[in-house]
Order: structure tokens, then sequence, then C-alpha cells
């Protein structure tokens, strides 16, 4: 695998790739995007990008944009060592690892903003999040020009974003979600889960416990702010400070949707200083 950290670099590798295709009818090109940190939710991605004999293109860039002013960009792990030496081992083609000032030159004063889909869940809690997301996830496409892109279903908002703003501006690539990892015990694999200390791990299992009772207890029927109420207590009894539990269009992530539509649940929650999202599909019957 090779490390890319000039964009020009890149562009010419790239090329040299879109040539051999066009020549012998070779392979496409997908992107994973990361901040890096990863874990066998991240490797998973690349997996799913390779199953179809594609170039894959891994990108590692901790972006300073979607993080808020108390948020942890300043201890936000970073492994690039590590992360490259996984990345090889999965079949990765190449690793872009470009430095902020290439993605945010000086004079930088351009952002992506997606309306409609931002303005709840994470949006909320988050103001200027997914401002951030939209904006680095666009520059990573016009530098890659891949023809598909991978994101897990993990960060189920962010995916709906990015799939809204590929269809607004006609960017020619598909995106591709990926089902949420998990460990043994059903939490969801993130790169934060390293900050919990062994006793906040094990309560942690409550979140996706809860999501799982909530969202069977919906599907059957059950009158949906009862039981987000119930998931909420839950959560709280396992030491949890929840930032929200709400069920929303699985499409358009417009809260409390008709029962006829696919819908999500989706939650946020604090254990200590570390804040955990999870979602479920809400299956009906």
């Amino acid at each position: 695998m090779r490390t890319v950290r000039d964009l020009n670099d890149l562009r010419q590798t790239l090329a040299e790739w879109r040539d051999a295709k066009e020549q012998n009818g070779g392979a496409r090109i997908a992107l994973v995007p990361t901040m890096g940190a990863l874990h066998a939710g991240h490797l998973a991605l690349v997996e799913a990008a390779r199953r179809s004999g594609t170039r894959v293109v891994a990108s590692i860039f901790v972006n300073p944009k979607q993080f808020g002013p108390n948020e942890d960009l300043a201890r936000y792990p970073r492994r690039e060592a590590a992360d490259a030496r996984l990345l090889t081992e999965a079949g990765c083609d190449l690793l872009w690892m470009p430095p902020v000032e290439v993605m945010y030159p000086d004079g930088f004063a351009t952002t992506v903003s997606v309306a409609g889909i931002t303005d709840h869940l994470d949006g909320a809690a988050r103001p200027g999040h997914f401002d951030g997301v939209a904006t680095v996830v666009c520059k990573l496409f016009n530098q890659v020009r891949p023809d598909a892109a991978y994101f897990g279903e993990k960060d189920f908002q962010q995916l709906a974003v990015i799939r809204r703003m590929v269809a607004d501006l006609d960017m020619d690539l598909e995106v591709v979600g990926v089902p949420t990892q998990r460990d043994d015990d059903g939490l969801a694999l993130s790169s934060r889960n390293i900050y919990l200390d062994e006793e906040q791990r094990a309560k942690a299992v409550a979140l996706p416990r809860a999501l799982g009772v909530a969202a069977r207890a919906i599907g059957r029927g059950e009158e949906a702010a009862a039981v987000l109420e119930d998931a909420r207590t839950t959560l709280i009894a396992a030491g949890f400070e929840v930032d929200y539990v709400a069920v929303a269009d699985a499409e358009t992530l417009v809260p409390n949707p008709a029962a006829d539509r696919p819908r999500r649940l989706l939650a946020a929650a604090r254990m200590g200083t570390t804040r955990l999202i999870d979602n479920v599909p809400i299956e009906r019957g």
C-alpha cells in the first residue's frame, strides 16, 4: 500500500489507475473516508469495497471543522503507523493522508451545508458539525473522484447527509452504507470506545440493549413516546447522560414518521466524558 500526503501525487496516481481502467477494462476506484484510530468497523468498509475487485483508497484526516469548541479534537486518537499497517493487511491500495494545510489552505472560505436533514438529532446537539462533515467529504470526493464511497451505518445521520449532498450536487458516484459492526456484547465499534474505562465499558452495553428493546416495542405498535421515555430512563439508570433517543424517517431523518414509512431509532448519550451514538432499524410487527 502506498501512502500519499501531496495532492498532486494523489492525482497522478489516480490518473494512472484510470488510464489502466480505460485501456484494460480495469476495476473501479472506491473511497473509504476515515479519521483514523481504525478498528474492525473501518476494515469492514475496506472489505466491502474490495469485493467487486475495486481499487480502494482510504483517507485519514482528523477534520477540525466537524469538532465543536468543547469537543475532543485535541485528544482524538491518532495512530498513523498502526492504522497504515491495518489498512495494508486489509488489502487497501492507497492511503490518502493530507495535512491540514492541504485540506484548508490559507484563505479557505467555503462551507458546504445540507439543510433540513441536519436540523434534528446530532445536527441539533452539535451545531455546525454536519457543515464540517459535508465540506470535508465534498473535498475528498473532488480529490479522489471515486466511483463509490463507503460509510458505516453507525453514523446514520452522517450517511443520510452525504447521500443528500451527492444527490443535490449531481455527484457521479455511488454512496454505499455498510451495517454497523459490533463487539460480541452488542456495543457498536467506535474509535471513541477507547476512552471508556473498564467500568464504563461494562455499563455502555446498556445503549444497544435499550435500543433493541425499544425498537421491538415500537415495531409491535406500542406508543412511541412512552417507549422512548422508558429507554431514556434505562440509559440514565445505567449511568448515561442522554442527548436524545428518537424515532426518525430512515431516509429523510424527519422525526416521528408515519408507521408505514421506513423508520430508524437513533440515540446519543454520554458515559462520563465519552459521547456514544447508535441506531437500529424499526421492523414492523
